[in-house]
């Protein structure tokens, strides 16, 4: 495979953006943005940069992300490359579909299957940022902003100081998470839970004698639950997650009643699994039990442009649920594209913030829309059971068959640069084959609402 790494230039010099939030999102947009030459500054209002949780999967089209901002050795030597995804039944677990991240995939994509420790890849990108001319600041929160003819003026909180300040700068990107304060100006909305809960846990993969020659992605997908694992760092911690479906979310959204706020607790996941394969029930006792993911999402957002010197990104326009492993690479993506149009446009003399805002959205909000729906089909698509359950894996064992690719290509093979959502926005629907499809949570409180009686609604 050549190498594509990026010149940095200066077609962004004398550009001051501010960025909210110090995550993956932001920390790429800190990277890419200054590879262009721009002036970034990052507010995080934590007191260091961390993620929460354990691996992340990145796919071909975000290692050419990182290959193209020049972090193709970091990565690979902090992360871990599998030789396979295998999906298997969680009842049985019979292998039903696998997919070879071999020289033909490389080829095809262009690039590598990668996963890696979220906070070993938040700490790269970090360092990179650094290295490429940005500032970063910890512990400073960013309140608000107010848009100016010539740009935007950004209220900040220095958090263990109690000190507010103004600070100026030509445009602000809001990578302020799914509870965003800019993602407010914009829609008055609220997460949408799932009523599937995440465990996590990692362990030493050497001197797991059941685990130690593990080189894949596995995931064991089953009537209400879910568990995957993949090795980490080389291969030295194993990663694994544990996800089902919370009884008491359920009987709480069917009834209309208050959601317990300890729905999924460890009386849950002890009672979740045992309907699974004696080998997924024997890993269990590697999850931690002190914390849990109770997995939501929000409705998709059709515009992220807050004004024309202002726009959400990430998890603030975006957040997905995990079943197509992209929530990191959709805001990679995002950084990348911004950053690409802007340059273009500086490149011609023709930078317009406001233009270049609404051109970012319009690819964008498309193709993250498409991830996050068919992210809730795939999740629900795991999860039947009896003959639907057959019927799924006999489809996945076909999908290997003929030829796996085709239903990957519109995840794994995209490019900011081709402008394809831009050129036919249709691009972000449903396939026709799934369009009479409708989300399980919608179906059970459109029924709720109208009246259906709690036994009589459809789960």
């Amino acid at each position: 495979m050549s190498e594509n790494i990026l010149t940095a230039s200066e077609d962004l010099k004398g550009q001051k953006i501010i960025i909210s939030g110090g995550g993956i999102g932001g920390a790429a947009g800190a990277l890419a943005l200054s590879l262009r030459g721009a002036d970034v500054t990052l507010y995080e209002r934590a007191p260091e940069f961390k993620e929460v949780g354990a691996g992340l999967q990145i796919g071909p089209h975000g290692v050419k992300m990182l290959e193209k901002w020049g972090l193709k050795e970091r990565v690979f030597e902090s992360g871990y490359l599998p030789e396979r995804m295998q999906f298997r039944d969680a009842i049985t677990t019979e292998p039903i579909l696998t997919m070879n991240f071999d020289d033909d995939f490389e080829k095809h994509y262009g690039g590598k299957y990668l996963v890696i420790h979220r906070s070993d890849l938040l700490s790269i990108l970090v360092e990179a940022a650094q290295e490429a001319g940005a500032t970063l600041h910890n512990d400073v929160q960013v309140l608000g902003a107010d848009t100016r003819e010539d740009g935007v003026t950004v209220h900040i909180e220095h958090r263990s100081e109690g000190r507010k300040e103004d600070v100026e700068a030509d445009m602000l990107i809001a990578f302020d998470g799914t509870h965003s304060v800019f993602r407010k100006e914009i829609v008055q909305d609220d997460p949408v839970p799932s009523a599937y809960v995440a465990y996590r846990g990692t362990s030493e993969l050497p001197s797991d004698p059941e685990m130690k020659d593990l080189k894949d992605v596995v995931g064991y997908i089953g009537p209400r639950v879910h568990f995957i694992q993949y090795p980490l760092r080389h291969g030295e911690l194993l990663n694994q997650v544990a996800v089902f479906q919370s009884p008491r979310y359920l009987e709480a959204l069917t009834d209309g009643t208050e959601v317990p706020e300890d729905w999924g607790n460890n009386e849950e996941f002890k009672n979740a699994f045992g309907h699974t394969n004696e080998f997924v029930q024997g890993r269990l006792g590697s999850m931690w039990l002190d914390t849990w993911w109770q997995m939501a999402d929000r409705e998709p957002l059709e515009n992220w442009v807050v004004s024309d010197r202002i726009i959400v990104m990430g998890d603030a326009a975006h957040p997905p649920l995990q079943y197509l492993a992209s929530g990191a690479v959709m805001a990679m993506e995002d950084a990348e594209c911004l950053a690409l149009y802007a340059s273009q446009a500086a490149a011609k003399g023709e930078l317009n913030w406001g233009e270049v805002l609404r051109e970012v959205s319009g690819e964008r909000a498309p193709r993250c829309a498409r991830i996050q729906t068919i992210g809730r089909f795939w999740g629900e698509l795991w999860h039947v059971d009896g003959v639907s359950r057959l019927i799924r894996n006999e489809t996945f064992r076909n999908a290997e068959r003929s030829g796996w690719y085709r239903y990957a290509d519109w995840l794994w093979d995209y490019d900011a640069e081709r402008r394809e959502y831009l050129q036919d926005p249709s691009k972000g629907e449903l396939p026709v084959e799934l369009q009479e499809w409708e989300y399980n949570i919608h179906k059970v409180i459109a029924q709720r609402e109208a009246g259906v009686a709690a036994a009589e609604l459809t789960i």
